[in-house]
C-alpha cells in the first residue's frame, strides 16, 4: 500500500529528495502536528532496497510515530503489533553514544536524524558526528520543529549539521494561517499573582519621588482589584470547556518541574470539580517507570469523564496524541520554542476540530507570549496571496479570550510609569545610536538599566502612524529624526538589506548566501534574500522590486535560481577534472581542493539517484550536452552500470557455482551482495521505485543460476 502524504509534506518530501541528491543532506523544519515523521517513512518505503538508520531521542517517540503510521496505512486494523518498515533500523541517540562500535559495523544509505536539534547536546552530538564522518556517502534527512537551541547560545543546528540545507521550513503560525493545522480557541489568564504584586510594590517603595510613588501605588491598587475581580481558574475552565462542549475531553497539562507538578495536582479538585467531580488524572515524566502505562491509559480512555495528563517535559517534542482536546499551560517564563511545542500538542493536520489552549501563568511578562505566535501568523499572511476577507475569516476562527485584559492594560501603564519618562528613554536611544551607529533596535532589546528600549521604539512608530494615542510632539519627532529614527520599517528594509548585501559581496565576492545567515550586526540577510527569491519566483521580479532595486541587485550578481547556480559549480569542477586527467573515473568520496564533493555528485548522476531535479528526463538539453562532452551519456548510463555489476556477478558464479552472495560482500568497491539482494526485492515488489528489472535482465540472471528466493 502506497503512503499518501498531505500536500505540504509531499512538497517537502520532493524538495528533500532533490536537495539530498545535490548536497547529500536536507533538513525539514515543520511544527508539531504536521506529520513530518511520515516524510521519513515515505523515504524508506519508496526506497525499499536502501538501508535507513533512524535516530531519535527515545524509542518511545519512534514507537508512537509507528502507531501513527499504522493508523494511516491501516485505519480499520485492530492489530496491536506495530511493524517498522523492513529497511529501517532504529537507534536512540543514547544507545549510539554508549555503543559507538556500531558505527563501523553498519552500512547506511540514509540516516534520519529525528528531532535533530537535540544533536547539539554535548555527548549525543559527539556520537552523531562520528557516525556522519564515518559514512560520508550516506544521505542525511533531518526532522525537527525547530533548528534553534534557545538556551544554548541560540545555536542553529541546521547550519551546524546540514550546512543550511533546509528543504522545507514552516512556522507554527504559518501552518495555522495556511489551514494545515487546526485553528484553536485561546484563553489567557493568571492562576497566581501574589508574588508579582509584592515585587511591584517593592519597586514603587524604592522610588525617590514621593509624588510618583503615590501615583504608582494608586495604579497598583487598581491592578490588585482588577485581578481579584477577574475569574479564577475554576470559573475559566468551566466556562470555556462547557462553551465548547468538551467537559469530558482530554487535556495535556504542562508543568515546569516535579515540584511544580505536585503543587498543580493539589489544585485539581479546586479547579476542575465544577467541570467534573471525578476527573481521571494521569502523570507522565521521564524518570517515572509508570509513564508508558499512564500514557497508554490516557490515550485509550474513552470514558465520560474529564481526562487530565500532567506532564513535565516528555511531550514537548516527538510524541503526538491525535484526539487531545486541548492543552493547559501552567508555566513560568519559558523559551518561545517550548511554548510553541506545547501549543502544538493539540493541533493536528487534516482535522477540523477546534482545540482549546488554556495559557495560565503566574507572572505578567508571560501574558505576552502569544505575541510571538500572532507575529508568525501576521508574517505568514504578509507573504501569502490572500484577500483581506480571508484574513478576517481566519481571525474569526482563531478566537482569543483575554480573561485578564484589564489587568494587562493596568500592568502596562504601571510598567511604563515605573520604567522611566520619555526623556530617559530618549537618552537610552541616543546611547544605542552612539554605540551601534543606527537606531535599528531589536524589539526585545532591554538596556543594562532595565529600560525596554526595543518596545519603546515600536511604540513611538505606532503613535507616529496614528495606530495608538500618545504625546509625540513635533519637537520629539525632530529629536528622534536627529538620531536616525526609522518610522517606516518596511520601506527601509530594502535599503538596509542592500547595505548588508554590499558588505557581504565585498567580503566574499558573491551573493551565495545561506538561508540562515545572519550578519554580525544581527540582520537576517539569508532570510531576506530567500524571501525575495521565493516572492520573485511566484509573482515575478517586477512585481516584487522596482527597476532601480532590480538594477542594484543585478549589479551585485544576484542569484535568482539557486539550483542553476549549484549546477554551474559542479559542472565547472567536472570540466576542470576532465581537462586535467582526460576522464571522469572519480572515486565516490573525491572532493576538490575547493571543497566540491564531485565524486558523490557524479556517482549520483550516473546511478540515477540524484532526485527529481537531476534525473535525465528533467535536465535541460544544454545540461545533457554539457555532460555528453565529458563522456557521460545519460541515455546509456543505467545500462552501463547494470551490465558492469552483472559481469561481476557472472564472474562470482563462475568461481563459486552459485549466486548465494552474502549481503555484505564487496568486490572492486561494488556492494555486489547488496545489489543481488536488491534485485530479489525488486522482483518481489515490481511496483517499488529503484532499478529497472525487465524480462531480458531476469533471463540474463537466470542464465547464471540466480536464486530468486
Amino acid at each position: 500500500m502506497k503512503l499518501e502524504l498531505f500536500e505540504h509534506n509531499q512538497k517537502a518530501y520532493e524538495a528533500a529528495i532533490s536537495m539530498m541528491a545535490e548536497t547529500g543532506k536536507a533538513a525539514i523544519i515543520h511544527p508539531t502536528g504536521t506529520g513530518k515523521s511520515l516524510i521519513a517513512f515515505k523515504l524508506a518505503m519508496e526506497h525499499p532496497q536502501a538501508s535507513v538508520y533512524w535516530l531519535a531521542p527515545s524509542s518511545y517517540i519512534y514507537h508512537t510515530q509507528l502507531e501513527n503510521l499504522q493508523k494511516l496505512m491501516k485505519p480499520d486494523s485492530s492489530d496491536n503489533q506495530i511493524q517498522s518498515p523492513d529497511n529501517i533500523t532504529f537507534i536512540s541517540y543514547s544507545r549510539l553514544m554508549h555503543n559507538e562500535e556500531l558505527i563501523e559495523k553498519i552500512q547506511p544509505d540514509y540516516i534520519v536524524l529525528d528531532e535533530f536539534h537535540r544533536c547539539g547536546a554535548a555527548e549525543w552530538g559527539k556520537s552523531v558526528k562520528k557516525l556522519l564522518d564515518a559514512h560520508k556517502t550516506a544521505k542525511i534527512l533531518g526532522l525537527s520543529a525547530t533548528n534553534i537551541r534557545y538556551l544554548d547560545n541560540q545555536r542553529d543546528m541546521a547550519e551546524e549539521i546540514f550546512d543550511g540545507c533546509i528543504a522545507s521550513e514552516m512556522t507554527l503560525g504559518e501552518a495555522m494561517a495556511k489551514g494545515i493545522l487546526s485553528t484553536p480557541k485561546y484563553v489567557m489568564a493568571m492562576y497566581s499573582y501574589g508574588e508579582e504584586l509584592k515585587k511591584l510594590k517593592q519597586r514603587i517603595q524604592a522610588m525617590e519621588s514621593r509624588s510618583s510613588a503615590r501615583k504608582n501605588m494608586e495604579l497598583l491598587e487598581q491592578l490588585r482589584r482588577a485581578l481579584e475581580k477577574a475569574d479564577g481558574p475554576d470559573k475559566i475552565f468551566e466556562k470555556h470547556m462547557r462553551m465548547e462542549g468538551k467537559i469530558h475531553g482530554k487535556y495535556i497539562v504542562f508543568c515546569s518541574s516535579r515540584e511544580h507538578m505536585d503543587e498543580m495536582t493539589e489544585h485539581m479538585h479546586e479547579w476542575f470539580d465544577s467541570v467534573d467531580t471525578s476527573p481521571h488524572r494521569y502523570v507522565a515524566y521521564y524518570s517515572n517507570p509508570e509513564t508508558s502505562k499512564a500514557f497508554a491509559e490516557f490515550k485509550a480512555d474513552k470514558s465520560e469523564h474529564l481526562k487530565l495528563l500532567y506532564c513535565i517535559d516528555m511531550l514537548n517534542e516527538g510524541v503526538h496524541v491525535d484526539d487531545v482536546d486541548g492543552v493547559i499551560l501552567l508555566r513560568p517564563t519559558v523559551s518561545p520554542i517550548i511554548y510553541m511545542q506545547q501549543i502544538g500538542r493539540c493541533l493536528s493536520a487534516g482535522t477540523n476540530k477546534t482545540p482549546l489552549i488554556f495559557d495560565l501563568v503566574d507572572n505578567f511578562e508571560s501574558l505576552y507570549s502569544i505575541d510571538c505566535l500572532t507575529e508568525e501568523i501576521d508574517q505568514a499572511f504578509s507573504l501569502m496571496p490572500c484577500t483581506q476577507v480571508e484574513r478576517e475569516k481566519f481571525k474569526d476562527r482563531f478566537r482569543i479570550y483575554d480573561e485578564v485584559k484589564e489587568c494587562r492594560q493596568l500592568f502596562g501603564q504601571l510598567q511604563s510609569s515605573l520604567s522611566s519618562t520619555w526623556d530617559n528613554y530618549y537618552l537610552a536611544a541616543c546611547a544605542y545610536h552612539r554605540d551601534h551607529g543606527n537606531l535599528k533596535v531589536p524589539k526585545d532589546y532591554v538596556t543594562d538599566d532595565g529600560l525596554t528600549l526595543g518596545s519603546w521604539i515600536q511604540t513611538q512608530r505606532k503613535v507616529y502612524s496614528g495606530k495608538i494615542a500618545g504625546g509625540l510632539t513635533a519637537d520629539k519627532i525632530e529629536k528622534l529624526n536627529l538620531i536616525g529614527m526609522i518610522w517606516n520599517v518596511r520601506k527601509n528594509s530594502f535599503d538596509t538589506a542592500y547595505e548588508e548585501l554590499e558588505k557581504y559581496h565585498e567580503q566574499h565576492g558573491n551573493l551565495d548566501i545561506k538561508s540562515r545567515y545572519v550578519t554580525e550586526s544581527g540582520y537576517p540577510l539569508g532570510k531576506w534574500i530567500n524571501n525575495i527569491r521565493v516572492a520573485a519566483k511566484k509573482k515575478g521580479k517586477e512585481a516584487v522590486l522596482n527597476k532601480e532595486q532590480l538594477k542594484k541587485l543585478e549589479a551585485l550578481g544576484m542569484i535568482w535560481d539557486k539550483n542553476s547556480e549549484i549546477w554551474d559549480v559542479y559542472i565547472s569542477a567536472a570540466k576542470k577534472y576532465y581537462e586535467e586527467t582526460g576522464d571522469l573515473h572519480i572515486p565516490v568520496r573525491y572532493v576538490t581542493e575547493d571543497g566540491v564533493a564531485l565524486g558523490n555528485w557524479l556517482s549520483s548522476i550516473k546511478n540515477g539517484k540524484s532526485g527529481r531535479k537531476m534525473r535525465a528526463e528533467t535536465l535541460t538539453d544544454e545540461q545533457k550536452a554539457q555532460l555528453k562532452k565529458l563522456g557521460i551519456n545519460l541515455e546509456n548510463t543505467n545500462n552501463t552500470v547494470w551490465n558492469s555489476k552483472y559481469e561481476l556477478a557472472k564472474k562470482y558464479y563462475t568461481e563459486h557455482g552459485n549466486l548465494n552472495i552474502p549481503v555484505a560482500y564487496c568486490v572492486d568497491g561494488v556492494k555486489l551482495g547488496r545489489w543481488i539482494s536488491n534485485i530479489r526485492s525488486k522482483r518481489k515488489n515490481p511496483d517499488s521505485s529503484g532499478m529497472m528489472l525487465d524480462e531480458s535482465r531476469i533471463a540474463m540472471l537466470d542464465s547464471i543460476g540466480m536464486d530468486w528466493k
